[in-house]
């Protein structure tokens, strides 16, 4: 399976549909990056990095 470096772009639609219906302020960057799975994703690179 190849890594993914970023959400798809159908992910990124939802999530915006989503918040644009929300009254709250917008969440931290880190929690967009949380919501969205990019958290997971830099965790798995730093793994890797971390075992050459």
């Amino acid at each position: 399976m190849t890594p993914t470096t970023h959400p798809s772009k159908y992910l990124v639609r939802a999530y915006l549909e989503r918040r644009s219906h929300e009254v709250k302020p917008p969440p931290t960057p880190e929690e967009i990056r949380r919501q969205l799975g990019w958290g997971l994703m830099a965790f798995e690179q730093k793994v890797s990095n971390g075992r050459n």
